[in-house]
Protein backbone atom coordinates (compact mmCIF):
# COMPACT_ATOMS: atom_id res chain seq x y z
CA UNK A 1 0.00 0.00 0.00
CA UNK A 2 1.52 3.36 -0.96
CA UNK A 3 2.29 5.75 1.85
CA UNK A 4 1.62 9.44 1.95
CA UNK A 5 4.43 11.89 2.33
CA UNK A 6 6.35 11.62 5.56
CA UNK A 7 7.70 8.66 7.45
CA UNK A 8 4.73 8.11 9.74
CA UNK A 9 3.19 5.39 7.61
CA UNK A 10 -0.04 7.38 7.31
CA UNK A 11 -2.06 6.74 4.17
CA UNK A 12 -4.98 8.55 2.56
CA UNK A 13 -7.19 5.85 4.04
CA UNK A 14 -5.95 6.47 7.58
CA UNK A 15 -6.59 10.18 7.11
CA UNK A 16 -10.19 9.44 6.14
CA UNK A 17 -10.52 7.21 9.21
CA UNK A 18 -9.05 9.98 11.40
CA UNK A 19 -11.47 12.52 9.89
CA UNK A 20 -14.48 10.28 10.58
CA UNK A 21 -13.23 9.54 14.10
CA UNK A 22 -12.79 13.29 14.70
CA UNK A 23 -16.43 13.84 13.67
CA UNK A 24 -17.50 11.25 16.22
CA UNK A 25 -15.30 12.76 18.94
CA UNK A 26 -16.80 16.20 18.30
CA UNK A 27 -20.30 14.71 18.45
CA UNK A 28 -19.30 13.03 21.74
CA UNK A 29 -18.18 16.42 23.11
CA UNK A 30 -14.44 15.70 22.95
CA UNK A 31 -13.31 18.63 20.80
CA UNK A 32 -9.68 18.46 21.94
CA UNK A 33 -9.49 14.83 20.85
CA UNK A 34 -10.97 15.83 17.51
CA UNK A 35 -8.38 18.59 17.05
CA UNK A 36 -5.55 16.13 17.72
CA UNK A 37 -6.79 13.77 15.02
CA UNK A 38 -7.38 16.57 12.55
CA UNK A 39 -3.93 18.08 13.03
CA UNK A 40 -2.33 15.13 11.20
CA UNK A 41 -5.00 15.13 8.50
CA UNK A 42 -4.48 18.84 7.82
CA UNK A 43 -0.69 18.51 7.96
CA UNK A 44 -0.92 15.92 5.17
CA UNK A 45 -3.75 17.68 3.28
CA UNK A 46 -3.65 21.42 4.04
CA UNK A 47 -6.01 22.09 1.13
CA UNK A 48 -8.78 19.95 2.67
CA UNK A 49 -11.47 22.48 3.49
CA UNK A 50 -13.77 19.92 5.14
CA UNK A 51 -11.05 18.98 7.63
CA UNK A 52 -10.35 22.65 8.34
CA UNK A 53 -14.04 23.36 8.90
CA UNK A 54 -14.31 20.43 11.28
CA UNK A 55 -11.18 21.56 13.14
CA UNK A 56 -12.61 25.09 13.37
CA UNK A 57 -15.80 23.67 14.90
CA UNK A 58 -13.71 21.65 17.35
CA UNK A 59 -11.66 24.71 18.35
CA UNK A 60 -14.92 26.63 18.87
CA UNK A 61 -16.38 23.83 21.00
CA UNK A 62 -13.19 23.83 23.08
CA UNK A 63 -13.50 27.62 23.54
CA UNK A 64 -10.25 28.12 21.62
CA UNK A 65 -11.68 31.12 19.85
CA UNK A 66 -8.62 32.56 18.15
CA UNK A 67 -7.68 29.25 16.43
CA UNK A 68 -11.36 28.80 15.52
CA UNK A 69 -11.44 32.26 13.98
CA UNK A 70 -8.30 31.54 11.94
CA UNK A 71 -9.65 28.22 10.62
CA UNK A 72 -13.08 29.66 9.74
CA UNK A 73 -11.30 32.50 7.93
CA UNK A 74 -9.21 30.05 5.89
CA UNK A 75 -12.38 28.16 4.96
CA UNK A 76 -14.04 31.39 3.85
CA UNK A 77 -11.01 32.43 1.78
CA UNK A 78 -11.48 29.18 -0.15
CA UNK A 79 -15.29 29.06 -0.05
CA UNK A 80 -16.64 32.61 0.31
CA UNK A 81 -20.18 31.32 -0.28
CA UNK A 82 -20.10 28.88 2.66
CA UNK A 83 -23.03 30.11 4.72
CA UNK A 84 -22.30 27.81 7.66
CA UNK A 85 -18.70 29.07 7.89
CA UNK A 86 -19.95 32.68 7.93
CA UNK A 87 -22.47 31.80 10.65
CA UNK A 88 -19.87 29.96 12.75
CA UNK A 89 -17.33 32.76 12.34
CA UNK A 90 -20.04 35.20 13.46
CA UNK A 91 -20.67 33.07 16.57
CA UNK A 92 -16.92 33.11 17.22
CA UNK A 93 -16.82 36.90 16.95
CA UNK A 94 -19.88 37.12 19.19
CA UNK A 95 -18.16 35.05 21.89
CA UNK A 96 -15.09 37.30 21.58
CA UNK A 97 -17.19 40.41 22.20
CA UNK A 98 -16.84 41.69 18.62
CA UNK A 99 -20.46 42.47 17.69
CA UNK A 100 -19.78 44.47 14.51
CA UNK A 101 -17.84 41.63 12.87
CA UNK A 102 -20.43 39.13 14.15
CA UNK A 103 -23.34 41.05 12.61
CA UNK A 104 -21.56 41.28 9.25
CA UNK A 105 -21.03 37.52 9.06
CA UNK A 106 -24.50 36.67 10.43
CA UNK A 107 -25.95 38.77 7.61
CA UNK A 108 -23.69 37.19 4.99
CA UNK A 109 -24.77 33.74 6.19
CA UNK A 110 -28.44 34.70 5.96
CA UNK A 111 -27.97 36.25 2.52
CA UNK A 112 -26.34 33.06 1.26
CA UNK A 113 -28.82 30.68 2.90
CA UNK A 114 -32.27 31.64 4.22
CA UNK A 115 -31.93 29.12 7.05
CA UNK A 116 -34.25 30.34 9.85
CA UNK A 117 -31.40 30.18 12.38
CA UNK A 118 -29.23 32.40 10.15
CA UNK A 119 -32.08 34.84 9.49
CA UNK A 120 -32.84 35.16 13.21
CA UNK A 121 -29.18 35.78 14.06
CA UNK A 122 -28.84 38.35 11.24
CA UNK A 123 -31.44 40.60 12.92
CA UNK A 124 -32.25 42.47 9.69
CA UNK A 125 -35.07 44.23 11.55
CA UNK A 126 -32.68 46.03 13.91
Amino acid sequence: MPESSGSTGRTPETHVIDFRAAERLLDARDPKGAVKLLDSVIAAHPENTAARLLRARAFFAAAQLRPAELEFTIVLEREPDNAFAHFALARTYERQGRPEQATRHFRLAAALDPNPQYLKAARFDD
